[in-house]
């Protein structure tokens, strides 16, 4: 996935997370994470195409996190920018990360990697 900002995006090979850490249930097949801040305007971009791919692909969710009220969540993933996205697969690992605004059809693709 690349972003508005040109940020990274980044195969991973992290580590689990859970509908504990995340505040939500992850999807059956994988699970998009979203990083936001109340006052990143690309936050609302990425969350309305996040949301969109999340509805079109059955057994993906869409969570979005406030890297304000989640610091210990976000220096733990070392969350650096927002909006932040990170890919999950259906165990819950991180197989994607990238920073800034991402393009639908980034999504898309990243998602082939999860599922």
């Amino acid at each position: 996935m690349a972003g508005s900002r040109r940020g990274s995006a980044v195969r991973e090979d992290g580590p689990r997370l859970g509908a504990a850490q995340l505040g939500a249930e992850l999807g059956e097949r994988a699970t998009l994470v979203q990083f936001s801040s109340a006052f990143c305007q690309p936050c609302r971009a990425t969350r309305r195409t996040l949301a969109d791919v999340a509805a079109m692909v059955d057994g993906v969710a869409h969570v979005e996190i406030d890297a304000e009220a989640r610091l210990a969540l976000v220096r733990a993933l070392d969350i650096r920018a927002t909006p932040t996205v990170l890919v999950l697969d259906g165990a819950g690992r991180i197989v994607r990360r990238a920073t800034g605004q991402p393009r639908r059809a980034d999504v898309i693709a990243a998602l082939g990697e999860a599922v």
